[in-house]
């Protein structure tokens, strides 16, 4: 059903001028997804190149490349990007060249999974030691933590190098800064655990080297979560002093989301996105306490819901992820006023992450533009995730042994 409204362009469209003087042609951003779209070994394919081309042609503003790693000891999965020495520049480079037509940016997330990292291909380490049913990780050294804002800013001016827009710092979904945040799982009684700045403090640190290797001129965003959706675990109150800390920084673009991938919670992502947004009012309580432009991502489904987001004043730009996945070209569908809203599958008993596998898989289906031809089941997309990441794992034990 079409909702579009005779206010979706004037709403949508309207440019976001950003604190360090970066501008996003309108509000609407394809959100960070892991698109599991690297060669195995870190570096990008021509088929990723291919898929931040469709989301730049089809008018998104800004395209979040998910889960580029700042090393390769601690992927989230084994077809992650990898931004450090060795990586192939100039496949770096064509992927930010061909992500940039149109007017758009295209930013990766830099990140540290952290005690979520990729067990066939890491030995995981967290803010503390954890041992629980399905997750365990050594707790990181003051060393290791020391270490965090340089990797990061080395990762950051790369990035920079290669031709990317911008970049955005992980802090959401159970990844490393957002175990650092949460006090489910980080545990420290030193200077990096106990009171919300504590928890922050390595957040803060690496904004600040990060800001120094890119400039003043160059986009940093971070991406958080509103809660964890996990009891004990960060909560919305807490949240809102990390953006009232956040507004003490130089981050130009704060992503709200929420929730984690920790074995047996329950993903955000895992709902029916026909609920509507996730966290708006979540959203309205972060406006209130930053300058700092909100973008609000997860549960959008309709361009109705998009406007009175940014009408309310809650959200300056909206993520979008799996809306764009089923239609690459919504944002000037919506914008233009010559297409209705997506039609999200309705799956019958999936199993555990086969919604996620399928429309992992889709994403592959768009970059090789065959996503007419695409018609697994959730369980056969999932067996055919599952066995590429096995693939992968071998090349990536060989590249990084």
């Amino acid at each position: 059903m079409n909702q579009n409204r005779p206010d979706v362009g004037t709403v949508l469209g309207r440019p976001l001028e950003l604190p360090c003087g970066a501008r996003l042609k309108n509000r609407l951003v394809k959100a960070a997804m892991s698109d599991s779209l690297g060669d195995g070994e870190g570096s990008p394919t021509s088929a990723q190149g291919r898929l931040y081309e469709r989301w730049a042609e089809g008018g998104a503003a800004l395209a979040l490349i998910g889960e580029v790693q700042t090393s390769p000891r601690y992927p989230e999965k084994p077809g992650n990007l990898v931004l450090t020495q060795g990586i192939d520049l100039a496949a770096l480079k064509a992927l930010a060249a061909r992500g940039s037509v149109n007017g758009a940016h295209i930013w990766p997330q830099l990140g540290h999974a952290g005690a979520l990292s990729h067990g066939p291909i890491s030995q995981p380490k967290g803010p503390s030691a954890l041992n629980v049913e399905g997750l365990q990780c050594a707790g990181m050294t003051l060393a290791d933590i020391a270490a965090l804002p340089s990797a990061y800013a080395r990762s950051a001016a790369l990035a920079k190098a290669a031709g990317f827009g911008g970049v955005q710092l992980h802090a959401g979904h159970g990844f490393l800064f957002s175990q650092f945040l949460s006090p489910l799982f980080n545990h420290r009684t030193d200077a990096y655990g106990g009171s919300v700045a504590a928890r922050f403090r390595v957040i803060g640190e690496t904004i600040s080297a990060v800001r120094q290797a890119v400039g003043a001129a160059f986009p940093l965003g971070i991406k958080i979560n509103a809660t964890d959706k996990l009891n004990g675990g960060l909560t919305e109150a807490e949240a809102v002093q990390v953006v009232r800390l956040l507004d003490r920084t130089s981050v130009d673009l704060i992503d709200v989301s929420g929730g984690t991938y920790f074995p047996g919670a329950t993903s955000s992502s895992e709902g029916a996105s026909a609920s509507g947004p996730y966290f708006l009012e979540f959203a309205k309580r972060a406006k209130a306490v930053t300058s700092i432009p909100i973008m609000l991502t997860g549960g959008f489904g309709t361009s109705a819901q998009a406007v009175a987001a940014v009408q309310s004043g809650a959200a300056d730009a909206i993520g979008l992820a799996r809306a764009m996945v089923l239609n690459p070209s919504i944002a000037d569908d919506w914008l233009r006023g010559s297409g209705g809203d997506p039609e999200f599958p309705e799956f019958e008993a999936p199993p555990r992450g086969g919604v996620t596998a399928w429309y992992s898989m889709r994403l592959t289906a768009l970059a090789e533009d065959r996503e007419t031809q695409f018609r697994p089941s959730p369980a056969a997309a999932l067996d055919a995730y599952d066995a590429r990441d096995a693939e992968r794992c071998d090349r990536w034990l060989k590249r990084f042994p």
